[in-house]
């Protein structure tokens, strides 16, 4: 877990910074998840590793704060992934629910929205970040989470 969710997005910017430098202009953006911020019971590695991320992402928005790269992170909540949706699956065979009243019971516990975020407005984030709009925005670990850190 630690190589996949920190040790990656520690060497792609290292490898990257360079050419972003001599062009004095780039966008760095980070995936970490509202893990990144808040800490779940049973997720201590996965906790970790977001945690990192953003401090990474906070480091690096720092050290080339005086030029044109930014270096933000978006954070997801809950998103349908195969991972997730074993989750799912396991909380309805467990609890005996219907695969619907799973997935309502699991979005409950953390995201008050009670729908999963998508990829379509992660990459909307992106494209934002990607824009002269955020030229300010460094450092932000930015959350997408129907409303988890908000309880």
């Amino acid at each position: 877990m630690i190589a996949i969710n920190l040790t990656a997005v520690f060497l792609t910017p290292r490898a990257a910074l360079p050419q972003l430098l001599a062009r004095d202009w780039g966008r760095i953006i980070n995936i970490a998840s509202v893990h990144g911020l808040v800490v779940s019971i049973d997720k201590s590695a996965h906790v970790v590793s977001r945690h990192g991320v953003v401090g990474f992402t906070k480091g690096v928005a720092l050290e080339t704060a005086t030029t044109g790269i930014t270096c933000n992170a978006i954070c997801p909540g809950w998103v349908l992934t195969p991972l997730v949706q074993k989750q799912i699956d396991a909380l309805a065979a467990r609890e005996k629910l219907d695969p619907e009243q799973a997935r309502v019971k699991l979005l409950g516990e953390k995201q008050p929205s009670l729908e999963f975020t998508n990829p379509e407005e992660l990459g909307a984030l992106a494209v934002f970040l990607c824009s002269d709009a955020a030229a300010q925005l460094g450092g932000m670990p930015l959350p997408v989470d129907g409303g988890w850190l908000a309880r």
